[in-house]
């Protein structure tokens, strides 16, 4: 993949911002570089790990 980056002159007026998403990036302008990380805030006694239980298909 060939990625080109034309870096030019950024004006930012006004910025309003409503809600965000659990995993969400705003930026203005340049990074080097970007770290990502996540948090799993649940407690470990509530996650349950074992096969899915499929879902019943709908009766019509």
């Amino acid at each position: 993949m060939n990625f080109h980056v034309y870096n030019r002159d950024v004006c930012v007026d006004n910025i309003r911002i409503i809600g965000v998403s659990s995993s969400s990036v705003f930026m203005v302008g340049d990074a080097q570089t970007i770290q990502l990380a996540a948090i799993f805030d649940t407690p470990a006694e509530s996650l349950i790990i074992g096969p899915f239980v499929p879902l019943a298909p709908e009766v019509r």
